[in-house]
Protein backbone atom coordinates (compact mmCIF):
# COMPACT_ATOMS: atom_id res chain seq x y z
CA UNK A 1 0.00 0.00 0.00
CA UNK A 2 1.39 3.61 -0.94
CA UNK A 3 1.32 5.71 1.86
CA UNK A 4 0.38 9.58 1.38
CA UNK A 5 3.99 10.60 1.88
CA UNK A 6 4.92 8.30 -1.13
CA UNK A 7 2.63 10.26 -3.06
CA UNK A 8 3.91 13.57 -2.15
CA UNK A 9 7.31 12.61 -2.50
CA UNK A 10 6.41 10.92 -6.10
CA UNK A 11 4.88 13.84 -7.12
CA UNK A 12 7.74 15.76 -6.35
CA UNK A 13 10.08 13.56 -8.44
CA UNK A 14 8.03 13.91 -11.15
CA UNK A 15 8.15 17.74 -11.19
CA UNK A 16 11.99 17.97 -10.21
CA UNK A 17 12.70 15.62 -13.12
CA UNK A 18 10.62 18.02 -15.64
CA UNK A 19 12.44 20.84 -14.04
CA UNK A 20 15.76 19.06 -14.96
CA UNK A 21 15.09 18.04 -18.27
CA UNK A 22 13.44 21.83 -18.91
CA UNK A 23 17.40 22.77 -17.61
CA UNK A 24 19.04 20.23 -19.64
CA UNK A 25 16.23 21.84 -23.18
CA UNK A 26 17.59 25.49 -21.99
CA UNK A 27 21.12 24.44 -21.61
CA UNK A 28 21.73 23.24 -25.22
CA UNK A 29 19.99 26.42 -26.33
CA UNK A 30 22.26 28.35 -24.75
CA UNK A 31 25.13 26.55 -25.84
CA UNK A 32 24.16 26.89 -29.45
CA UNK A 33 24.15 30.65 -29.62
CA UNK A 34 27.02 32.57 -31.20
CA UNK A 35 28.21 34.15 -27.94
CA UNK A 36 26.63 32.27 -24.82
CA UNK A 37 26.24 34.19 -21.77
CA UNK A 38 29.03 31.77 -19.65
CA UNK A 39 27.81 33.17 -16.32
CA UNK A 40 24.09 32.43 -17.32
CA UNK A 41 25.15 29.14 -18.52
CA UNK A 42 27.38 28.29 -15.21
CA UNK A 43 24.17 29.34 -13.03
CA UNK A 44 22.08 26.95 -15.02
CA UNK A 45 24.35 23.96 -14.72
CA UNK A 46 25.12 24.71 -11.31
CA UNK A 47 20.83 24.53 -10.58
CA UNK A 48 20.72 21.45 -12.73
CA UNK A 49 23.52 19.71 -10.50
CA UNK A 50 21.47 20.95 -7.14
CA UNK A 51 18.62 19.49 -8.94
CA UNK A 52 20.27 16.05 -9.46
CA UNK A 53 21.17 16.08 -5.57
CA UNK A 54 17.13 16.40 -4.84
CA UNK A 55 16.34 14.06 -7.11
CA UNK A 56 18.58 11.32 -5.49
CA UNK A 57 17.74 11.94 -2.27
CA UNK A 58 13.72 11.60 -2.96
CA UNK A 59 14.19 8.59 -5.11
CA UNK A 60 16.08 7.25 -1.67
CA UNK A 61 13.19 7.50 0.39
CA UNK A 62 11.31 6.19 -1.86
CA UNK A 63 13.48 3.08 -1.68
CA UNK A 64 13.10 1.23 1.17
CA UNK A 65 16.28 0.13 3.00
CA UNK A 66 16.84 -3.93 2.75
CA UNK A 67 19.05 -5.08 5.61
CA UNK A 68 20.57 -8.77 3.97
Amino acid sequence: MVEGGEIGVASQLVRLRTEHRDLDAAIEALRAMTAPDQLQLARLKKRKLRLKDEISVLEDMLIPDIIA
